[in-house]
């Protein structure tokens, strides 16, 4: 995909997107979780374990989380920025704690367990982040801001619980966190170039995450239709293959030059 490199216009629309994005949240209502979220339309047991295909459908997660670790510690076989390792192993371990957290979640489905489930969400959402930020506009930058980033993720979601627990939940804040980044990513890999070939591995992470709010967003219609799986199962699957995606990109890519540290 052509890049129409303009790191000032990039910075101007992440700032615009930024500060619009967050006022917002000024004029809009607490949103509560609605409570029909937790109503799946598949529900059938299996080997005594309820909701069975949507919480068998997370191992997908732990296989690609594991085999990122496994690439970056052990074969050392993904084309890297060195000094933010950390960052790739947090997304990765993220990944792989999403089987844990929504296997969780769909066992016994509501407001108390889907915190567990949207806790690694955030940290591999956020993690993510940081990485783009570093490989395409600053490594200093995307360093600096990878914990704090994380650290709006995770309090982004026990916020939301404990409004919850409060009788007044408000997800506000973390649809932030889950809406600006995914916004903004498209700006960076239009407007920024990367120290790295292979960039189409973003681009098929984001079109497969879209596929996988689809899936979950007609949920009932695909299991009516398909008949063995559900919509929301076939989410699982469908994010886990668009991390693979990336990961296989890590992979093949080659690096060219490092990015300003400032």
């Amino acid at each position: 995909m052509m890049v129409a490199e303009n790191p000032r216009t990039g910075l101007w629309l992440i700032a615009i997107l930024t500060i619009a994005s967050s006022l917002s949240l000024l004029f809009i209502e607490p949103i509560p979780q609605d409570i029909s979220y937790h109503l799946f339309s598949d529900v059938k047991p299996a080997f005594g374990i309820p909701n069975f295909w949507n919480v068998l459908s997370n191992i997908a997660f732990a296989v690609v989380g594991i085999l990122g670790l496994y690439n970056i510690y052990v074969s050392k076989s993904l084309v890297l920025i060195d000094s933010i390792r950390l960052s790739y192993a947090l997304f990765f371990a993220g990944v792989s704690l999403v089987a844990l957290g929504s296997g969780y979640y769909h066992l016994w489905p509501d407001n108390q367990t889907l915190v567990w489930d949207r806790l690694p969400m955030t940290i591999a959402f956020m993690a993510l982040f940081s990485i783009l930020i570093c490989e395409f506009i600053s490594e200093r930058v995307g360093k600096v801001l990878l914990i704090p980033l994380i650290l709006v993720g995770i309090a982004s979601v026990f916020y939301w619980g404990y409004t919850e627990d409060q009788g007044v939940g408000d997800l506000r804040l973390y649809a932030l966190v889950q809406f600006l980044p995914i916004v903004i990513i498209p700006v960076i890999l239009v407007f920024f170039s990367s120290q790295f070939t292979k960039i189409s591995g973003y681009w098929l992470l984001l079109l497969v995450y879209l596929a996988a709010k689809a899936f979950e967003h007609f949920d009932a219609q695909i299991f009516s239709a398909l008949g063995f799986i559900s919509g929301h199962s076939l989410k699982h699957i469908a994010a886990a293959l668009g991390t693979y995606l990336l990961l296989l990109s890590y992979q093949r890519r080659l690096q060219l030059k490092p990015k300003h540290q400032n």
